[in-house]
């Protein structure tokens, strides 16, 4: 059964609906479904073991999230499918999270998801640390013969000095995956979107990923850091923040990695891996880890 048929085959709908496909995922398939006079919205995906996706987990951190006022409610849930309230807005891009007014409006937004989406959280406390997800990922890639297995020595080197660089930390509930493409704004208020990575993490994993994924800049990065903590930036901070931003580039790169084995959605993979690695190596110049 392709994605489009298991979402036209949900025991919701009131009759028949055609779905028409919502474009953006590269790792579920999207659609939109009008139903009784309902705009929704299907999210067709299965457990993905080997990037830490359960679809409990999502279920859970999201109506979290819906609760704390950040996510679209979940109306309907099957065995790999959610039905989620349409929110009528638009998805940003990244140049739409460089703009200062939007970027100033994007911080109190993660201050209330590290702050109030755990404590709406029912059932086990999912946990996201990014270094022992690429840890994970490299056994993932060395048992399944990745083209970059000779790589891996390496990078689980940079991997051990990145987390001395961020040393001890404050936990948080953290998105964990701020691509431009899960901010949504509907004209009053933006929403977070796409709650497959949530759990438990540091706050500097979301401003690192918030920051990479939309290649802000320098100044950039000094508003989003002195607007997040209310204070002055240290040196010491901006260090630990440093490190977490290029650990977010390699949890990225080895994402795509482990894509490239693993999923099969009409995506180029091994670009992206590329990418994300040509902005590691960029993100770890000012680190000098030696």
């Amino acid at each position: 059964m392709t994605p489009a048929e298991r979402a036209a085959s949900l025991s919701c709908w009131s009759g028949p609906v055609e779905p028409r496909p919502l474009g953006g995922g590269i790792t579920n398939t999207n659609f939109v479904v009008e139903d009784g006079g309902r705009r929704l919205v299907v999210r067709i995906g299965d457990d993905i073991p080997v990037h830490h996706v359960f679809r409990r987990t999502e279920l859970a951190a999201q109506r979290a999230a819906h609760a704390a006022g950040l996510a679209p409610e979940i109306l309907h849930v099957e065995p790999g499918a959610l039905v989620m309230a349409w929110i009528d807005g638009r998805t940003l891009t990244p140049e739409d999270v460089r703009e200062p007014t939007m970027l100033a409006r994007i911080v109190p937004l993660l201050r209330r998801c590290h702050q109030a989406v755990g404590r709406q959280l029912a059932g086990p406390a999912p946990l996201f640390w990014v270094f022992h997800v690429v840890r994970d990922y490299a056994r993932t890639l060395a048992s399944g013969g990745s083209r970059m297995k000779s790589e891996l020595p390496r990078l689980m080197h940079i991997a051990d000095r990145l987390e001395e660089a961020v040393g001890s930390i404050r936990l948080v509930f953290g998105h964990n995956d701020l691509l431009a493409a899960n901010l949504l704004d509907d004209g009053r208020r933006l929403w977070l979107l796409d709650w497959e990575y949530a759990g438990y993490n540091s706050a500097l994993f979301d401003l690192g990923g918030l920051a990479s994924n939309n290649e802000l800049s320098p100044d950039q990065e000094e508003f989003l850091l002195e607007s997040y903590f209310e204070a002055p930036v240290t040196d010491g901070l901006r260090r630990r923040y440093a490190a977490m931003k290029a650990a977010s580039l390699l949890r990225e790169a080895m994402w795509s990695m482990v894509s490239e084995l693993h999923l099969t959605l009409e995506f180029d993979y091994a670009a992206y891996t590329a990418e994300n690695l040509a902005r590691l190596a960029r993100a770890l110049e000012p680190l000098d880890l030696r």
